[in-house]
């Protein structure tokens, strides 16, 4: 997929969990929702929590260090004044593909 790089097989991230992949020498966070897959950046803006390690309910992540709580389509927290960086990840045949096209993760950079 022209734009995209393979992140991985969807059988991998079991439902409302996440896993950690690197693109581009960045860390990203994969979960699984009951709405599809979605992706930010691994990393807690408070501390460096590993956030594909949170809890997911709610439509939300929460850091496990902190209890910063993370929406999982914005990316904007909801009990602190953050935000992580969100990204398109699309599932087709059972594969994951992060969207790399455009810039999206140098600008992210």
């Amino acid at each position: 997929m022209t734009g995209y790089t393979y992140i991985g097989r969807a059988d991998d991230v079991p439902p409302l969990e996440g896993r950690s992949v690197t693109v581009a020498a960045r860390r990203i966070a994969v979960f699984r929702t009951p709405e599809g897959f979605r992706a930010l950046d691994h990393a807690c803006p408070h501390a460096g929590g590993p956030l594909a390690d949170g809890i997911v309910a709610d439509r939300c992540v929460t850091c496990p260090l902190h209890g910063w709580r993370f929406d999982l389509d914005t990316g904007e927290a909801r009990n602190a004044d953050a935000r992580v960086r969100t990204y398109e990840v699309v599932e087709r045949a059972g594969e994951l593909w992060l969207r790399t096209g455009s810039g999206e993760l140098a600008e992210a950079a």
